[in-house]
C-alpha cells in the first residue's frame, strides 16, 4: 500500500473514530443527583412509601422498627432545573389510645434545581400529608395542594 493511501486511510479512520460519539444519539444522560431521607416517627408501626420524579418511580422506602430510616440518592435527568415529585404510601400508626390505623398518604410538589440538595420526607396533618423539605434551602421544594396524580388507591 503506498504511503499516501495509508495516510489518507489513517486520517479517515481517525475522523470516524473521533466523530462517532457525535453521530450516535445520546441516551438520556443524568445531570446530577439529590438525596432524600425518610424516618419512621415514634407513633408509626410501619411505612411503605414511594417517591416519583417527573412521573417515574425513583425509590421505595420500607420502614419499621428494624429499619427506622433510609436515605436514597435520586439521579436527575439532564436539561431540566425543575422536577415534579410525588410521594405516595401507607403509614400504619398506633394511636394514643392503642388503636392501629393505616393512613394513605399522597402529595406532590416541585423541586427547584434539586441537584446536591438533601431533602427530608416529612408528614403532617395526622399522618395524611407528606412532603419534601430541605432545611438548608426551604425554597428548593414547593408543595402543591391536593393528592399526587401518579398515586392510585390499592385495590383489595
Amino acid at each position: 500500500m503506498p504511503a499516501s493511501r495509508f495516510l489518507s486511510t489513517l486520517v479517515v479512520f481517525t475522523l470516524m473514530t473521533c466523530a462517532s460519539p457525535l453521530l450516535v444519539p445520546a441516551r438520556s444522560a443524568m445531570a446530577g443527583e439529590f438525596s432524600v431521607t425518610d424516618e419512621k416517627a415514634d407513633m408509626e408501626i410501619s411505612e411503605v412509601s414511594r417517591i416519583y420524579l417527573d412521573g417515574k418511580l425513583a425509590s421505595v422506602f420500607r420502614l419499621d422498627d428494624g429499619t427506622r430510616y433510609k436515605t436514597v440518592r435520586i439521579p436527575t435527568p439532564q436539561g431540566r432545573l425543575d422536577h415534579t415529585y410525588t410521594l405516595c404510601g401507607e403509614i400504619t400508626i398506633r394511636t394514643v389510645d392503642g388503636r392501629v390505623e393505616t393512613h394513605e398518604v399522597s402529595s406532590s410538589g416541585i423541586l427547584h434545581n434539586p441537584d446536591s440538595h438533601h431533602f427530608y420526607a416529612l408528614g403532617s396533618g395526622g399522618f395524611t400529608d407528606f412532603y419534601l423539605v430541605d432545611p438548608q434551602d426551604p425554597e428548593a421544594a414547593e408543595r402543591i395542594p391536593g393528592r399526587g396524580e401518579v398515586c392510585s388507591t390499592p385495590i383489595s
